[in-house]
């Protein structure tokens, strides 16, 4: 993102890279059907025996929900219909001024992980099912990370479901270690000492999340305490934002950048594009969607790309903050460094990367990645004085060594073309070959003149943009690279000629 920063510098006041939103779940052993049949044989109960068994335990939890309220004080408020928990939240710790502790215990009859007894020739069964049952929402002030809440059903296997925001936890280290600070709901809008913050924020993932929410879920579930006792759960990451901050001085900074980015977003960037900042490249066994979506809101408006369940997204905060947020859902389509087994043998290599809690860690390099990729492609949003003066120079012929080279057409079928082949997505993180551009712009054929001819075309194209320094070489290589000012220049004929075709269409 360094590009991004150093153009716009006199108007940034810092960055800062952290994880946002997270939702861990916790599994018991028991969340699979089998085991649960196991543990009731083990209890001395039948399958028949199972609904009694469950409500008798169901009911000591909720008392027990009930117990932890009253000792604190703090309310125990049952919920019907569709309304924001956090919501209903925040405004009763406001209300009591509640900075520490229990905030409110909300219970709700929402659906859930459980089982259900099925019938057949053979002797009744318990499988795996959605059922609806009471839940409960312990929402509090952690010491340690701030406002959170756990999610624990009251029925059997008890998954639990712990949220935790990176900026909540952010903001209680910072304030611990005495370093000035901004922030409005779950972002920061001025820091002292930026670097500083970035360091604690990389240490986030190195803590022992297994421990810490064992921790909290025996706190909350009495059964850990004796019934389950002998089981721990195992934690994955259910869903990950991870976001980056840039904090310019004032609203009137961003403003009128953040309309010109928007508009790069959401005319330029294509499905290719979206892939490569997450790190994938578009291929023939590529099974999904990707999306791009613009959608206005208040304060102002956000573009969000999406590839299958995973995706990443631009909007401002507070009018002072561009933030570019990568959120995980499905973690498989990424890879990880781990020991796995490859036809029958154990080796080191990459993998699809689970959502286990250990690879926690994976999910903030591969966001800031995506992340940093965003906001290199944003670079070519500049000061449009600026490329207002290069437009004019491009269409301008040029001499180089005693040659003379043509001026470039943003209406020329054959220059756009070029423009859009050599910005692809694609070819952000290797740069392009001739034989790339040469696949984009002219028709596959197998007679050999004819692709001499072709190649000979492409460099030739090649070497007018590289005169007019839209293109560089990559030195000790046969690749290309779109400089900074091929980025502004190219993606502004483009956006020139789809605004004036769009409004001839109007018309």
């Amino acid at each position: 993102m360094q590009d991004f920063i150093e153009k716009h510098t006199s108007k940034i006041t810092g960055k800062i890279a952290c994880f946002d939103r997270i939702l861990f779940k916790g599994h018991l052993p028991i969340s699979w059907s089998e085991n649960m049949q196991r543990f009731l044989m083990a209890q001395g109960l039948l399958i028949k025996d199972f609904k009694s068994f469950v409500t008798k335990h169901s009911e000591r939890i909720k008392q027990h929900a009930k117990a932890m309220a009253e000792d604190a004080h703090r309310p125990y408020i049952h919920i019907n219909g569709q309304i924001r928990k956090e919501h209903i939240a925040r405004q009763i710790a406001e209300r009591d001024n509640i900075t520490d502790g229990l905030i409110c215990v909300l219970s709700a009859v929402e659906s859930c992980q459980s089982f259900k007894l099925a019938y057949g020739n053979n002797r009744p069964q318990l499988i795996n099912a959605r059922r609806k049952c009471l839940c409960l929402y312990f929402y509090l002030f952690d010491r340690q990370f701030g406002f959170m809440h756990v999610r624990l059903p009251t029925w059997f296997p008890f998954t639990v479901q712990i949220y935790i925001n990176g900026h909540e936890w952010l903001a209680g280290k910072l304030d611990r270690h005495h370093i000035a600070h901004k922030k409005i709901e779950n972002g920061f809008v001025w820091i002292e000492d930026p670097d500083r913050a970035q360091r604690f924020s990389d240490n986030f993932v190195k803590k022992n999340w297994p421990r810490i929410f064992q921790a909290m879920a025996k706190r909350f579930n009495p059964l850990l305490n004796d019934l389950l006792k002998s089981m721990n759960y195992y934690w994955v990451i259910d869903q990950a934002e991870f976001a980056t901050d840039i904090m310019f001085t004032d609203r009137a900074s961003l403003k009128p950048l953040y309309k010109e980015l928007l508009k790069h977003a959401t005319l330029t960037f294509s499905a290719e594009d979206v892939l490569t900042f997450l790190g994938r490249k578009l291929h023939g066994c590529f099974k999904g969607e990707v999306l791009n979506d613009y959608k206005k809101r208040w304060p102002g408006a956000r573009v969000k790309h999406r590839m299958k369940e995973n995706g990443i997204k631009m909007y401002d905060k507070h009018g002072s903050v561009l933030r570019i947020e990568t959120v995980i859902n499905r973690p498989y389509e990424f890879k990880v460094r781990r020991r796995g087994q490859r036809k029958g043998q154990e080796v080191t290599g990459w993998f699809p990367m689970a959502k286990g809690v250990a690879n926690l860690y994976r999910y903030a390099e591969v966001s800031l990645a995506a992340n940093n990729r965003y906001l290199d492609a944003l670079a070519a949003v500049d000061d449009p004085a600026k490329a207002q003066r290069h437009l004019n120079d491009l269409g301008r012929r040029v001499q180089r060594s005693g040659r003379s080279y043509r001026g470039l057409n943003p209406f020329a079928k054959l220059d756009r073309q070029l423009f859009l082949s050599v910005l692809k997505g694609q070819h952000a993180i290797m740069g392009f070959r001739n034989q790339d551009i040469r696949g984009e712009l002219f028709a596959h054929s197998k007679d050999p003149a004819i692709c001499r001819r072709q190649s000979s075309r492409v460099s030739r194209l090649l070497k007018l943009l590289h005169v007019h320094k839209l293109i560089a070489k990559i030195p000790r290589s046969r690749r290309w690279r779109v400089t900074s000012l091929g980025h502004a220049i190219m993606s502004i004929f483009i956006q020139l000629h789809q605004q004036t075709f769009n409004n001839l269409a109007v018309i």
